[in-house]
């Protein structure tokens, strides 16, 4: 009776074959599309030599990766997976290394990747699928190089054909990573060109929604046959935690995650140090940096070299320098440059150098380029003078995680020992990141409050991140009206660095209490 079933369902449209095959076998449900026949989907083929590309890419293996797509071109040179697949590979290589001259080399293909696929099986998820992968990939290139606009419209184009293709494709669920990934980002855009390039076309997100189409992502893929996408989806899904959401469970959530990725995975490797570096997780990042795997089999990534110098600087390590120079003397990139020679200066200042500090203050000033916000701020810092060295080394090992060392070194303070108004704010504020941190609310709410009445006029983030805190507080504390009136002092301060970022926090914060 199976077998004669299944036979007559194979004759018919393939979206028909999986509606009735859920209904006859609900259990394969998820993983239906990809045991069907390849046949079915033209020259849509994720056969062995492209899902072992697809693998290799993913353990940051490019040029094995590549080596795939050179006999799956020979063998099948009509399978529209392959220019996805080399789409990729691009995505990968300008993403490694940073270079502007490699997204200037390899930008020209999308069109021509674009047009190979235009002209296959329309009848294939994977038609409108593809086309929207490669406009998507391009776009968060593009966004890195400030090519906003471009960026704009080709998000716009992926959102028209995902949501298309989930019209065709309801149960076809690799749509939702990419629709989870343009919700997210959409839903917690600050503002800037990028987005109002967005809402010139119409188009809005919601990161909620975002979040829990990645979530049921990890959860089910595992457990069908698109597993071989898991490590891709995690990899989206470890950023929007992160990066967008600024959610406190990113850490527990990507090291959940990542688990069972294999330890091959120079992907897993950077996956995990950053998030730890990012949560105040430093010795937990150098432990997974020291064991990465390394060989010319792997992509060169000097950013890791990068990561691993702030997560010793970070601990006080003044030997930190070697990871950061390492870096400097590999990269071909244009980001970071900027942010790694203010973190020499740093090393050089607490090392009692101040004329070597000036000298790399300078150089961060003058050398890279000034994309990424952490070169930004690290452009503005390095212009704006010395930083104080107490209130250096609490920053520093607040970040990284060794709360009760960032404490003993403002225990003894007053506000009255800083002679001027930034130093008074950072002084509160970074008392109330650490004792917040530490779980003692009220000292922390009492510090950035104080911080808002010092700071509220001045150019430094300080006051109105410290009014976004203070409403994470009263949040977990369900004290929903001083949350809200935390958040809106917050969106209320204009003028100062990272407006953007923290208004776009404080308005993310507004809507979880409004649900």
């Amino acid at each position: 009776m199976f077998k004669c079933e299944l036979l007559l369902l194979l004759a018919q449209n393939q979206t028909e074959i999986y509606s009735r095959m859920t209904k006859i076998f609900p259990v394969f449900a998820f993983s239906a599309l990809l045991l069907l026949p390849a046949s079915l989907f033209a020259n849509f083929d994720f056969n062995n030599n492209c899902l072992n590309a697809y693998k290799s890419i993913f353990e940051l293996k490019l040029g094995n990766a590549r080596a795939y797509i050179s006999t799956e071109k020979k063998q099948h040179p009509n399978n529209s997976i392959i220019p996805l697949l080399e789409n990729y590979v691009d995505y990968f290589t300008v993403l490694t290394s940073e270079s502007k001259a490699d997204f200037d080399r390899l930008k020209g293909n999308k069109s021509i990747r674009l047009d190979q696929i235009s002209d296959d099986d329309k009848n294939s998820p994977y038609y409108l699928y593809a086309q929207a992968e490669i406009n998507l990939q391009w776009a968060l290139i593009r966004g890195r190089f400030g090519e906003y606009f471009n960026a704009a419209m080709e998000v716009k184009k992926a959102n028209s054909l995902l949501q298309e293709n989930n019209k065709k494709f309801p149960n076809f669920h690799l749509n939702l990573k990419g629709l989870g990934l343009i919700n997210a980002v959409l839903g917690n855009l600050p503002d800037g060109a990028l987005k109002t390039a967005l809402s010139t076309f119409g188009i809005k997100g919601n990161l909620q929604n975002g979040l829990n189409m990645f979530e049921k992502l990890a959860d089910n893929l595992p457990k069908s046959s698109y597993e071989p996408f898991y490590e891709e989806v995690v990899f989206y899904y470890a950023y929007v935690l992160t990066d967008v959401a600024h959610s406190p469970q990113a850490y527990a959530k990507t090291i959940k995650y990542t688990e069972r990725i294999a330890d091959t995975s120079l992907l897993k490797s950077y996956l995990q140090s950053y998030v730890c570096i990012k949560n105040g997780h430093s010795e937990e990042a150098i432990a997974i940096l020291a064991k990465r795997p390394e060989g010319g089999v792997y992509q060169p990534f000097p950013y890791l070299d990068y990561l691993e110098g702030i997560a010793h600087l970070n601990k006080l390590d003044l030997n930190s320098g070697t990871y950061f120079n390492r870096f400097l003397q590999a990269t071909k990139g244009v980001n970071f440059v900027k942010d790694a020679y203010l973190h020499l200066g740093w090393i050089a200042l607490l090392k009692g150098d101040k004329a070597a500090y000036a000298a790399f203050a300078a150089k961060a000033v003058k050398n890279g380029y000034a994309y990424m916000e952490k070169d930004k701020q690290a452009k503005a810092e390095a212009a704006s003078g010395t930083p104080t060295i107490d209130l250096l080394k609490a920053r520093l090992l607040f970040d990284g995680g060794y709360l009760n060392r960032a404490l003993q070194i403002l225990d003894d303070k007053k506000v009255k020992d800083y002679t001027n108004d930034k130093d008074k704010t950072e002084f509160n504020y970074r008392l109330g990141r650490i004792y917040d941190d530490l779980g003692k609310d009220d000292q922390a709410l009492t510090a950035y409050q104080e911080t808002i009445n010092e700071g509220k006029n001045l150019k430094y983030y300080f006051a109105a991140n410290a009014a976004v805190q203070m409403g994470k507080v009263y949040e977990r504390r369900r004290n929903n009206a001083k949350a809200k009136e935390a958040f809106n002092t917050a969106i209320a301060m204009k003028n100062h660095e990272f407006e953007s970022s923290i208004e776009s926090q404080a308005r993310a914060g507004l809507k979880r209490l409004a649900n």
